[in-house]
């Protein structure tokens, strides 16, 4: 057959384009270009906290604004409840904020952002779609997406990486407009659109990208008018709230409205198109399967393979689900005989996901229409949708629309039967508190002192005991997590009950149905962990007071803390310091996020190098000094905080065996152990020893116990005659050696003077027992 082609159209449409401003093509992914479009834009303020698969936004733009790409003030935040605060303040303040998170993270900001959308203060946050846990799963499935349909928040959809930056820049658009108002967020998938490189046209001038968002609205109420003070969020009771509510309601709808115009104007300057639905062969389907983002791809060329066969399918996509784009599905649906929905996330006990009951309601509304409507819940924790996938999903709607009802209206998609031969079998005989005692650790109360006096063994004489941690871990080489963990083990005797915070250690030593772990582990998210183990402990203590529970010896309750998770998890660990609660919490530092991939944390030093601290010309690595822990939770007036490294075992060993013994009879105690991290670090994967004993020797990181309130010196390098110069630490690890350079000298000057000051503050301490 022979094709027809307007020539006139294709005149116009080459005209058009010879108008458009210039593009560039470049093989990106969806972060990447979201960080674009961030950069482009040029947001007054980035408050952001990291968390998989998202953190690379906030890692890309801070790269970038070393090279002087853009004018962002990036905040890194304590957790993302404080990420969004920062960001609504910021918001209020009058200006463009942006923002970046995925999954659990987006659950702990969320009690945020219906008092921003409440307040009608806009702003832009890309949900990079993430599984909630537990059990714990970084993969891509909507959980998290779904969580948010109901805080007030217009929602784009992003199926690949160039949809995520050209709606990004639409968001603001739709965000600032006069008649919404409300921050919009927009949702891509999690590692299939966030890491997968594509092809993406983005706009070579800046300038194109500013002029189509426009200034900054005025005449708007914000917090920073001098000359028109304001109260935002005040108390509102009947009929106040609903009034407000009712006007929020109004302007998401309205949001629907102006995407479109939005859109169409986009649609000048780019040449790319974004209906409110993306409809593929849709003209006179009768049967068709309804798809959020990246996996109605994949659905498009079997419908197109369905089409060759004469049947005529055909694939609905939403770009926008709130406002939900009620008329347009009802309009795409007219003719469907059947329609199924796949959904990455269930609404458990609702018979099928948010969206399957959306969609249905909305059919009903036809009147006489009778579409049925199949749905399955697919795609959970990342679970990818092959092309088999699609057809087994085109050919469910298929037997729908033969039969005239659907045999299984709902069910999960991919789920497989359990088999107990595969059930996960011990490979170790349980070890119980009598394996893990050594009986050459003794631990006293000497009544004249009020201290403990500890006689502990030569280090060779407890090899004897058993690792509390299996070898089969998959932790990086030179890791000294577990050299760090395992030596404050060996001064703890008897049974223990262990909760690891997430972070490296818990990533590695579990991967269901394994784990390395040889006595009970549990574990909870950063924030959470130090309260979730004060459950645990006056648990067991309260089933043993009623005889439920009979032990020779009490357990040794461990909590294992690090990669930042004393910058999100502070709040509770203060908390459950201040109730002194009979238990450990240890925490190891390796100085960043690194099991998100290096990022600045609170403990990270300042000059270091990370992944949302970089050096360039505009930047030398992290701008403001690190947080004293120890000293944070030694203000609590718990009974015992120390400091060790595996550089100096004894020392150690020692402070683990008084740890075990306040924490069982009297209460809470903290630990803070300096371990490398060779990877981040950039240092040599054997060296990790030498380099945490050179933080020592340097003043760095002081060994030191504070017992009943008095703090006690337990290494002094000035004593020894084995100081050294903070520099000269500086120099054993890559991401430290640009301080050694000239133009960092002021820099330089500024980390070891704190240095010198925390240390010699110690010192008196140690001097002055009332200090």
């Amino acid at each position: 057959m022979a094709i027809e082609y307007n020539t006139e159209k294709m005149a116009l449409d080459s005209a058009a384009k010879e108008t458009m401003p210039e593009q560039k093509l470049t093989f990106e992914s969806g972060n990447e270009m979201a960080a674009m479009a961030a950069a482009q834009i040029n947001y007054h303020l980035m408050g952001y906290f990291p968390i998989t698969p998202s953190t690379e936004v906030a890692q890309f733009l801070d790269a970038m604004k070393t090279r002087g790409e853009h004018d962002i003030v990036l905040i890194p935040a304590d957790g993302e409840h404080g990420s969004a605060g920062v960001c609504y303040g910021a918001a209020a303040a009058g200006g463009r904020v942006f923002n970046a998170t995925s999954a659990n993270g987006f659950l702990y900001m969320i009690e945020q952002l219906p008092v921003q959308s409440g307040t009608r203060f806009p702003m832009v946050m890309n949900l990079v779609t993430r599984a909630i846990s537990g059990p714990l799963d970084i993969r891509g499935d909507h959980s998290d997406l779904y969580y948010g349909l109901n805080i007030g928040w217009p929602i784009l959809l992003a199926r690949d990486p160039q949809a995520v930056y050209d709606m990004n820049i639409m968001a603001l658009r739709v965000a600032e407009h006069a008649d919404v108002r409300l921050p919009v967020m927009v949702a891509y998938d999690g590692f299939f659109t966030s890491h997968q490189k594509r092809r993406v046209n983005y706009f070579a001038d800046r300038k194109t990208v500013q002029n189509f968002v426009g200034k900054v609205p005025s005449g708007y109420v914000h917090a920073l008018d001098p000359e028109n003070p304001v109260t935002i969020g005040p108390y509102m009771n009947d009929p106040d709230l609903i009034n407000n509510n009712y006007q929020q309601s109004e302007a998401m709808y309205r949001a629907g409205e102006v995407f479109k115009q939005v859109a169409a104007e986009y649609e000048k300057i780019s040449g790319r198109k974004y209906e409110v639905l993306d409809l593929y062969r849709m003209e006179d389907a009768e049967v068709a399967v309804f798809l959020l983002n990246s996996a109605a791809e994949t659905a498009k060329d079997v419908a197109d393979q369905l089409r060759a066969k004469g049947i005529k399918a055909g694939v609905i996509s939403p770009n926008m689900i709130r406002p939900w784009p009620a008329k347009e599905i009802q309009e795409a649906c007219k003719n469907l005989k059947a329609i199924m929905i796949g959904e990455r996330a269930d609404s458990y006990g609702g018979h099928g996901g948010n969206l399957t009951h959306e969609l249905k309601a909305t059919l009903q509304e036809i009147k006489g229409n009778e579409t049925i409507v199949v749905s399955r819940i697919f795609g959970v924790g990342g679970k990818d949708f092959y092309h088999d996938d699609a057809e087994a999903f085109f050919a469910l709607a298929m037997e729908a629309a033969e039969l005239g009802y659907a045999p299984v209206p709902f069910d999960y998609f991919g789920h497989t039967p359990g088999n107990p031969e595969a059930a996960p079998k011990r490979v170790l005989k349980p070890l119980h508190g009598d394996a893990f005692k050594s009986g050459l650790i003794h631990v006293t109360p000497n009544e004249e002192t009020g201290k403990l006096d500890v006689k502990i063994p030569p280090l060779r004489a407890l090899t004897g005991k058993p690792k509390r941690i299996a070898p089969g871990h998959g932790a990086c080489p030179g890791c000294g997590i577990f050299p760090g963990l395992e030596l404050f083990f060996k001064g703890i005797e008897g049974d223990i009950v262990v909760l690891f915070q997430t972070g490296c250690a818990m990533v590695v030593t579990t991967g269901y149905p394994y784990s390395s772990h040889k006595q009970t582990y549990i574990h909870n998210l950063f924030q959470n962990g130090a309260a979730t183990l004060s459950g645990v402990v006056e648990m067991f203590h309260e089933r043993k007071r009623r005889g439920e529970i009979q032990v020779a010896d009490d357990f040794t309750f461990v909590m294992v803390t690090g990669d930042g998770g004393m910058d999100i998890g502070m709040g509770p660990a203060i908390g459950t310091a201040l109730r002194n609660h009979k238990m450990i919490i240890l925490e190891y530092d390796n100085e960043g996020y690194m099991n998100t991939g290096s990022q600045l944390s609170y403990s990270t030093p300042m000059g270091h190098m990370t992944s949302t601290s970089n050096v360039g010309k505009m930047q030398g690595g992290k701008a403001f000094h690190h947080k004293d822990t120890a000293q944070i939770m030694a203000a609590t007036n718990i009974p015992y905080v120390f400091t060790g490294t595996e550089a100096f075992p004894q020392d150690l060993l020692k402070k683990a065996a008084k740890a075990q013994w306040y924490a069982q009879n009297v209460g809470m105690v903290y630990g803070k152990i300096l371990i490398a991290c060779p990877l981040n670090w950039k240092s040599a994967d054997e060296q990790g020893r030498n380099i945490v004993e050179a933080a020592v020797n340097s003043c760095f990181f002081p060994l030191y116990e504070v017992e009943r309130g008095v703090t006690t010196i337990t290494y002094d390098p000035d004593a020894r005659k084995k100081r050294i110069e903070v520099k000269d630490w500086l120099k054993m690890m890559g991401k430290t050696k640009h301080l050694t350079k000239p133009e960092y000298a002021e820099m330089l000057a500024s980390f070891a003077n704190e240095v010198d000051r925390r240390w010699n503050r110690l010192k008196a301490k140690h001097e002055n027992e009332y200090l």
